[in-house]
């Protein structure tokens, strides 16, 4: 295994949100896990910034309708997967890396009963397992920034959609330079890789094949977001403190931290970018 790959799939084994930690909230919220509907996985199972209306912004911009054939890539747990499936009616296939993710995902998508057009399949989104020109829309959340070569995964996204398919995604963009220590500490904590800024991104898109490119400037929007996680994940590991149980991942901890404070003076950001074959 890639030094790249074992140091991402061990920062997503030890990450606070997981399908148990999903599973435990309904259970004590509902007292049963009967009768799940997808909507109520929505409040737990959404981990990426800002949420449903994130998705349906990107959703909007792929052009996502009833039918629609979507790839979401680094799909995680499979929460974006999920949603565009139920709400939007389309046909989703996530591309994971890390197996525990994929099983969970796998897990919570069948208490759910969505798989029929949702499903989250173990692949490298740099060598996906789906062929030519069959998807009308990739999309992704805040994962390309862990992904040792994205043009490589660009190019794969482009490979994949048919003529005329959309592309959107956000990720994470450097406004400066990160020093030596952040950009170590970024690596340790959450297997974040060098980072690029938005006119470094778009001509990475451009230079794949993509046209029409748009791109956003998220970091204003994320600053209250990312506060807001941040003290999520205290709470979570306030309450695996007083339970005894295991607080997570020290490192990712420590990284999180230093990165919202990064946020914060914008030394580090957010992009939301949309493009077209």
């Amino acid at each position: 295994m890639s030094d790249a790959r074992a140091q991402t799939v061990y920062f997503y084994d030890r990450h606070p949100i997981s399908c148990e930690i999903i599973l435990a909230k309904l259970r004590a919220s509902r007292g049963h896990l009967n009768g799940l509907r997808p909507d109520d996985l929505f409040p737990y199972d959404q981990d990426h910034y800002g949420g449903l209306a994130a998705t349906d912004e990107l959703a909007r911009n792929a052009r996502i309708t009833k039918g629609s054939r979507v790839a979401d890539f680094c799909a995680g747990l499979g929460g974006t997967v999920r949603y565009l499936a139920f709400k939007y009616g389309a046909d989703v296939t996530g591309i994971e890396l890390t197996p525990s993710r994929v099983a969970g995902a796998e897990e919570l998508t069948r208490q759910v009963g969505l798989q029929d057009n949702a499903r989250v399949i173990e692949g490298n989104v740099m060598s996906v397992p789906l062929d030519d020109t069959t998807m009308d829309a990739v999309v992704s959340q805040e994962a390309f920034c862990h992904v040792p070569d994205p043009r490589q995964a660009l190019s794969e996204a482009f490979r994949i959609l048919r003529d005329e398919g959309r592309l959107a995604f956000t990720d994470w963009i450097a406004n400066e330079p990160l020093s030596t220590d952040d950009a170590k500490l970024m690596w340790d904590g959450m297997a974040i890789q060098p980072l690029r800024s938005i006119p470094e991104y778009r001509h990475l898109v451009e230079s794949v094949g993509f046209k029409d490119i748009r791109a956003v400037d998220l970091t204003t929007e994320w600053a209250p977001i990312l506060r807001e996680r941040l003290a999520m994940y205290q709470r979570l590991r306030e309450e695996a403190r007083q339970a005894g149980t295991p607080m997570g991942h020290d490192a990712f901890h420590e990284s999180y931290v230093r990165f919202v404070d990064l946020i914060q003076q914008h030394k580090l950001g957010g992009v939301r970018l949309v493009a077209s074959r």
